[in-house]
């Protein structure tokens, strides 16, 4: 085995959290993963990886190894993408990282069609809901909630407002009735999210100007798509954004509360590193999300 191949098991090991994972994606057995790395610790005389029983770690010789070897592979990719673009077709890795809850809801669904189109295409999808450091993490694009997007140095296009909405299941309402202002959801079963404490400061503009509202309950998640399970369980209320409950609010699974103060301030957007030339996988992303999303998206057309 080359040290290109090496540099590549040996990165994907650490990318896919271990050398089952990694496996699956080269076509070869975590034997045979765990052995190469083995043999390249054994060529540079030096521990790469910390190995127990439940995940990989590297050490400090192979964090340093390990950037090197995503700079090398980066630099080969972006070579072989060069000669594609020259023929016009569209091949390498895209590297994307999206938030979980629009991921599952609509970007999942579409992504089928994109890949038959680029049938040489490769997607890494990493699903998070924290911001990102593209250049640092080797990502292509990030789709994101803008208050979560702070880097200036990168190119950040809308892809729709994103609107969210009060809401609860009608069983909920049918037991504690319906909020007739906002001071009213403090008497009322509001579901918070822990990963962010913004999240749960609900903002209301009115002719009285704009104020925050902390709300609280008995339920608390690290995930839109669990809030989103709640609330249609009835246990309480939350602010979800249209692209997870426009389908359950129009068939009448969600009632809309507080409709005079829907929040429209947030937008999801496409953002990728600034790069002189944009590459034609990054291109054939963008230009699809915007095809598909912008400027109203299909869940607000109804």
């Amino acid at each position: 085995m080359n040290k290109w191949q090496e540099m590549q098991v040996f990165t994907r090991s650490m990318d896919a959290g271990g050398f089952s994972a990694a496996g699956r994606e080269l076509g070869l057995t975590p034997s045979a993963v765990s052995k190469l790395v083995s043999r390249l610790e054994d060529r540079l005389g030096a521990r790469l990886i910390h190995r127990t029983t439940r995940r990989l770690s590297l050490t400090e010789e192979g964090r340093a190894f390990y950037d090197r070897c995503v700079a090398i592979l980066g630099e080969i990719e972006q070579a072989e993408e060069a000669v594609s673009e020259l023929r016009g077709r569209v091949r390498g890795t895209l590297r994307v990282v999206a938030v979980a809850a629009f991921t599952r809801a609509q970007l999942l669904p579409l992504l089928p069609e994109f890949m038959a189109r680029h049938p040489e295409l490769r997607v890494e999808l990493r699903l998070r809901e924290q911001a990102v450091d593209l250049v640092d993490e080797g990502v292509d694009v990030a789709l994101q909630a803008s208050e979560e997007v702070t880097d200036e140095s990168v190119v950040a296009r809308k892809l729709f407002t994103n609107r969210r909405i009060i809401c609860a299941a009608p069983a909920y309402v049918e037991r504690h009735g319906v909020p007739q202002s906002p001071e009213d959801l403090l008497q009322h079963n509001c579901l918070t999210h822990s990963s962010f404490a913004h999240f749960n400061d609900w903002e209301f503009v009115d002719e009285r100007g704009s104020r925050m509202l902390r709300v609280s309950g008995n339920l608390e998640v690290n995930s839109a798509s669990a809030l989103y399970r709640a609330v249609l369980g009835g246990i309480g209320v939350a602010r979800l954004a249209t692209y997870l409950i426009g389908h359950d609010l129009r068939s009448g699974r969600l009632v809309p509360l507080l409709t005079d103060y829907i929040h429209d301030r947030s937008s999801l957007l496409i953002v990728y590193p600034h790069r002189r030339h944009l590459s034609q996988k990054v291109r054939a992303f963008v230009d699809f999300l915007i095809d598909k999303f912008s400027p109203v998206p299909p869940w607000e057309m109804a």
